[in-house]
């Protein structure tokens, strides 16, 4: 996937390679830089050096899940956003404990409508003109 000069980065993380792609190219068409990411150890290889400044992860995914991802990316990344997605009703629990150590996440079910993405994602990346490089 191609960079995009000045746009904000994004990073996907989904083990269903064909729904990390079509994000992917859904916020790639709306001007976003976006890399895709198939397990939660791939994704902190790529966060160490690309620095996104969000990361939309499914929660359900192979060894770590999303919600520990987001709480690496949190802990070591903290200007880094993090949406979680998911289509499995046992998220609660997992989204509990987070809770439990001050990790508060949005959350979107599965199946995701493009224009709902989109409404989040542009919710969660702070204006570029009020932001200061860290």
């Amino acid at each position: 996937m191609s960079a995009i000069t000045g746009a904000r980065k994004i990073l996907v993380v989904d083990d269903e390679v064909t729904v990390a792609e079509t994000l992917a190219l859904i916020l790639q068409g709306c001007h976003y830089d976006v890399r895709a990411a198939f397990s939660a150890e791939q994704a902190i290889e790529i966060l160490a050096e690309w620095r996104p400044d969000l990361v939309i992860t499914d929660v359900m995914l192979p060894q770590m899940n999303g919600i520990d991802l987001g709480c690496v990316v949190k802990a070591n990344y903290p200007n880094c956003g993090v949406l979680l997605v998911s289509g499995h009703p046992g998220t609660t629990e997992l989204l509990e404990i987070a809770w439990q150590k001050g990790n508060h996440f949005e959350i979107l079910a599965k199946p995701l409508h493009p224009a709902v993405i989109l409404d989040m994602v542009a919710g969660l990346l702070p204006s570029a003109a009020g932001e200061a490089d860290a």
